[in-house]
């Protein structure tokens, strides 16, 4: 080889010499080919993945092989990806993983996660109702414990199941961070989330308070249970519907606002068609009661899934949500009516009309905040 000539693999400079005129050392990866099969064409593994050969600087040929920095390797990068920066909440999932049609087999295979964890959660109350004998005496009674507060703590366990399913599902099927289920910005936002709370609750109370003004005297307003249950049972029963409501409300939200809005959202372009069709599901996920009942549920979901895409998250939604069922499952612990089957599907012709009101109220307060305090409404 001719001294005056730079081998092919040096680094560029007036000389061979390891540093060239400057002095500076080469950068990593510079260096004549490893012997071997090596150096004639498979890829070569560095600290950041497998690169093609030949990759390194220009004029410096198929003689260099060096560590590839990070995103160039062959193939897509490992673990999560999340969407592109600026990407609204329902395309989170547009994160270019999984092929045209991955979105089938995630939502395929998380509802019937979601199905077998809600019957498993089941089975398990029945199982140990039968053997602690604290089943109910009629043999065809659709509940499984006869206290009416371990019941009602099976039923919200089985739906809370919904949260590390959908979670578990967007991080594994959707190859997409499953923070992202929550925020655009990858994680609940905590104060958000309070100040949400802030809001709901009163406006909550409100909204109840006007239904028993509305309804007092009525046949909707009579109390069907026990009566009080005295001080001692009513607030273990609190106790347990402050520690389970949250999961079970928070449950519902992830699955119907959130993961099913973002799955479907990999298929299409506008959140609209997934919002209309989560918010139908929930509206029927709570049973066929009264007709202003399914009308409540399906108008004020099309409402809360305009503010998650609105607000960038599920915060909103949540604690409207879990403010709501807190009300609704205290009064009636309350009234001694926790083990009433009835649902909001039954809710009466005035509940609705004053959902026709709060619903958007709310909603439209929500946004306002949110562009106040600069909240996120697509990913950063």
């Amino acid at each position: 080889m001719n001294p005056d000539v730079p081998p092919p693999w040096a680094p560029p400079g007036d000389s061979n010499e390891p540093g060239g005129e400057s002095g500076e050392s080469p950068p990593q990866g510079y260096g004549p080919p490893p012997p071997g099969p090596q150096a004639y064409g498979a890829p070569q593994p560095g600290p950041y993945g497998y690169g093609p050969p030949g990759y390194g600087p220009p004029g410096h040929g198929p003689q260099w092989y060096g560590p590839l920095p990070p995103g160039h390797g062959y193939g897509p990068p490992p673990g999560p990806v999340r969407a592109e920066s600026g990407t609204s909440y329902d395309a989170q999932g547009r994160n270019g993983r999984g092929g045209r049609f991955g979105w089938l087999g995630e939502l395929s295979l998380v509802v019937v996660l979601v199905v077998v964890g809600i019957v498993v959660v089941s089975l398990i109350g029945a199982v140990l109702a039968a053997v602690l004998g604290a089943g109910p005496e009629e043999a065809d009674s659709e509940v499984f414990f006869e206290n009416p507060v371990a019941d009602m703590a099976f039923q919200l366990i089985g739906i809370a199941i919904g949260i590390p399913v959908v979670l578990w599902g967007a991080r594994y099927l959707g190859k997409r961070p499953a923070g992202t289920v929550s925020s655009v910005v990858g994680r609940l936002r905590r104060r958000w989330l309070g100040l949400c709370a802030a809001v709901s609750v009163p406006l909550i109370i409100l909204q109840f308070g006007a239904l028993f003004a509305w309804t007092w005297g009525s046949e909707a307003a009579e109390p069907s249970g026990d009566g009080f249950p005295g001080w001692a049972s009513f607030l273990l029963t609190l106790a347990v519907l402050g520690a389970l409501v949250p999961l079970q409300a928070a449950a519902e939200e992830y699955v119907f606002r959130g993961w099913l809005v973002q799955v479907i959202g990999r298929a299409v372009r506008s959140p609209w068609p997934a919002v209309v069709l989560a918010s139908l599901l929930f509206a029927l996920a709570h049973g066929f009661g009264q007709l202003s009942g399914f009308i409540l549920l399906f108008y004020s979901a099309m409402w809360w899934g305009w503010l998650v895409i609105r607000t960038g998250g599920l915060e909103a939604v949540i604690t409207l949500h879990v403010a709501n069922n807190l009300l609704a499952l205290g009064l009636a612990a309350g009234f001694g009516e926790l083990a009433s089957t009835q649902t909001a599907a039954d809710a009466p012709w005035q509940a609705m009309v004053l959902e026709f009101v709060f619903a958007p109220l709310y909603c439209l307060i929500i946004a306002r905040l949110a562009d106040r305090r600069g909240i996120e409404r697509v990913s950063p």
